[in-house]
C-alpha cells in the first residue's frame, strides 16, 4: 500500500523510541517495560503510585536508591492455567517481563525517610522533602 512503511524493528523497539514521554532516560534491560506511575506532593511528600498487580512485592519488587535517582523495578512471571499459548481460544494482553522506572528525586529529598507499601496492586513509595525556610535572593541589576 502506497505510503506504508516496512519496520525493521521489533514492536517494543518502536514503543520504546517514543515512551515514556516524561521519564528519565536509563538504559533498559531488552526485556524491560516502563510501568505506569502517578507521581504528585502530598504535604512535605513526594508520593510515587505505580501500578503492579499481580506482582509478589516480597520476592517481585526492588526500589534503589543512586545519586538521587528512584528506581522501581518488577518482576511479573507468567501463569498458565488454561490453554496454551497459540492454541485456538487463548487470548491474552496482559505484560509479562521486567517493568522498570525511575524518578529523579527533588532537591531536598531526605533519602533516609523512603518507605514504600504496597496494597491492591498499587506500590506507594513516599519520600519527605524538606521544605526551605529561606526566602529566594533577588539579585539587583544594575545599568552601566
Amino acid at each position: 500500500m502506497p505510503g506504508l512503511q516496512k519496520f525493521d524493528r521489533p514492536l517494543e523497539d518502536l514503543m520504546r523510541s517514543v515512551w515514556p514521554f516524561n521519564e528519565v532516560s536509563v538504559d533498559l534491560p531488552r526485556d524491560a517495560w516502563p510501568m505506569r506511575v502517578e507521581e504528585f506532593r502530598e504535604g512535605e511528600d513526594l508520593v510515587v503510585r505505580a501500578e503492579l498487580p499481580g506482582v509478589d512485592p516480597a520476592q517481585d519488587v526492588a526500589i534503589t536508591l543512586d545519586a538521587g535517582m528512584l528506581t522501581i523495578s518488577a518482576q511479573r512471571r507468567e501463569e498458565r492455567t488454561q490453554g496454551e499459548k497459540g492454541a485456538p481460544g487463548y487470548r491474552s494482553e496482559f505484560r509479562y517481563g521486567t517493568f522498570v522506572r525511575t524518578v529523579r528525586l527533588p532537591e531536598g529529598a531526605e533519602e533516609d525517610s523512603i518507605t514504600a507499601t504496597y496494597t491492591d496492586g498499587i506500590l506507594t513509595v513516599r519520600v519527605h522533602v524538606a521544605t526551605s525556610s529561606a526566602e529566594p535572593t533577588t539579585i539587583p541589576v544594575t545599568r552601566t
